[in-house]
């Protein structure tokens, strides 16, 4: 397990490591797993995150061609980015939002981009 991972327990809440113990875990609880990040989508309805830079932070969009939904039953639950492995910045969406985030934020070598769909789970734009 490593910082900034997502967890899944059993009745299907999801929550992300922010900190690690000292010594090594021993494994997940029973119920609990650690979510495997997507990065590749072959249908349709796209869920890559794609990053913009812009003069004053970045704009993620899911869905490069076409947007992802934002449904009351399928939508995208939240977008965040990594800048340098150092900061984590996260915007919560709602049904009928735009599936986008801008984050005026300062610029970094290295920003991954993630989004939450909560019907096919985590994605990444990062291989």
């Amino acid at each position: 397990m490593t910082k900034n991972d997502f967890i899944k327990f059993e009745c299907g809440a999801l929550a992300q490591l922010v900190a690690l113990g000292k010594d090594s875990c021993n494994g997940l609880p029973a119920g609990v797993e650690i979510v495997q990040l997507k990065s590749e989508d072959a249908t349709v309805e796209k869920h890559v995150p794609f990053v913009e830079e812009k003069d004053n932070g970045y704009l993620v969009k899911v869905g490069k061609e076409a947007k992802h939904p934002m449904l009351d039953a399928h939508y995208i639950e939240f977008i965040e980015i990594e800048v340098d492995g150092e900061y984590l910045y996260r915007k919560y969406l709602k049904p009928g939002m735009e599936p986008e985030a801008f984050f005026e934020v300062p610029k970094g070598e290295k920003v991954v981009a993630r989004e939450y769909c909560n019907i096919h789970g985590v994605w990444t734009d990062k291989k």
